[in-house]
């Protein structure tokens, strides 16, 4: 029998949740699309399973590798396909082409690589995404490099459609509104003396932006975070958006503890029972993707029934209180995130987004697709 442990994807709220994602882009202009951004395994979540679910509904899907990229092209996907990093050699551009991908061109360098090299035929030219630095200072080129941009831009023998874009740093944080205004006037101030950027299309909306600043929506928006059933927000949860939660970790207890009071529980003996405690044990720990740093208290649902963890998390398994559950018993049912527990809950708990927690769901984990 296998262990008891698995994570289950609910793949109608993939899809219910890219829906309402450009249904809140479409809010300010009925013909914004939205790249499904499955970078990192689709946050954790599988890349070709959730391509697969959003393949007849997407308008296009957004990650990092290449060869994940010719992956989606080998599974069948047709819609656009764009490198959020774009090329990291002038090597890739042959394949870029082969494959119909758009590249993200966020450096002079990959300017000058794409002008050195061979083009490739007309109907295989390169849709251009340039990432503009408007604040957040990681990627994208720089108003003092604008002009050599320009310059290179306008050297390039044949060049595909070209999109602006630009990446907020701040639209989850409390500051959100002034930091979006901020970004959005240097955005423009960078463009002003370009008189063609006017008529270029835009992407500048992440999951946050999405959410709470329909100013920012224009012809692509890029939901990652939401589309898994995410919220990008410390104080507004997933649900209050209309999300549903994508992943469930799910377990059972393997077995109960009675201890008195004064004893102690797990590695360290971080816990001591204050009361004659019930103690379940739980068949999950970090090897299996849960965070070793969330602390006793965390939220757990155990039969149906929140709760709460006790002490350290170990490799395989972790504790949890079940004093106030007497019903609770060995296999019951245990939900670590997702349905009846948000995993924002939990990543809150534990000192981090539910972003960390889906992308290190571990690989000896069962997937059910549901």
């Amino acid at each position: 029998m296998p262990r008891p442990i698995g994570a289950r994807i609910d793949l109608a709220a993939l899809r219910h949740n890219y829906l309402v994602a450009r249904e809140y882009a479409r809010r300010r202009d009925r013909e914004a699309r939205a790249w499904a951004v499955v970078k990192a395994n689709a946050y954790g979540h599988g890349l070709l399973r959730a391509a697969a679910a959003l393949g007849d509904v997407a308008d296009g899907f957004a990650l990092l590798d290449l060869d994940e990229a010719i992956a989606l092209r080998q599974a069948g996907i047709r819609q656009p396909i764009l490198l959020l990093e774009g090329f990291f050699e002038a090597a890739d551009l042959a394949a870029c082409a082969a494959h119909d991908l758009s590249i993200v061109v966020h450096s002079v360098e990959q300017l000058q690589m794409l002008r050195r090299a061979a083009q490739p035929a007309p109907r295989r030219l390169l849709p251009i995404y340039l990432k503009l630095n408007s604040g957040m200072n990681r990627l994208g080129i720089s108003a003092a490099q604008l002009p050599a941009v320009r310059r290179e831009i306008e050297a390039l023998p044949a060049l595909g459609p070209l999109t602006l874009m630009t990446h907020f740093a701040e639209a989850d944080g409390s500051g959100g509104e002034s930091c979006i205004a901020w970004q959005l006037e240097r955005f423009r101030a960078m463009t002003a003396n370009w008189p063609a950027a006017a008529t270029f299309p835009l992407s500048l909306a992440n999951s946050a932006a999405i959410l709470r600043y329909p100013q920012t929506a224009h012809d692509w928006v890029r939901p990652g975070i939401m589309l898994y059933g995410g919220s990008p927000f410390a104080d507004q949860d997933a649900v209050s958006f209309g999300l549903k939660p994508v992943m469930t970790l799910h377990s059972r207890l393997l077995t109960i503890q009675e201890i008195g009071v004064g004893e102690r529980v797990g590695y360290g003996g971080t816990f001591v029972a204050q009361r004659p405690t019930r103690v379940g044990i739980v068949a999950c720990g970090y090897a299996d993707g849960y965070p070793r740093h969330a602390p006793g208290g965390t939220p757990i649902v155990v039969g149906g029934q929140r709760t709460k963890t006790l002490g350290r998390v170990s490799m395989d398994m972790l504790a949890c209180d079940l004093t106030e559950l007497p019903d609770a018993g060995l296999n019951s049912p245990v939900v670590l995130w997702g349905d009846g527990l948000p995993a924002d809950e939990v990543a809150s708990a534990a000192g981090t987004i539910s972003y960390e927690l889906f992308c290190a769901l571990a690989r000896r984990v069962p997937v059910l697709e549901v």
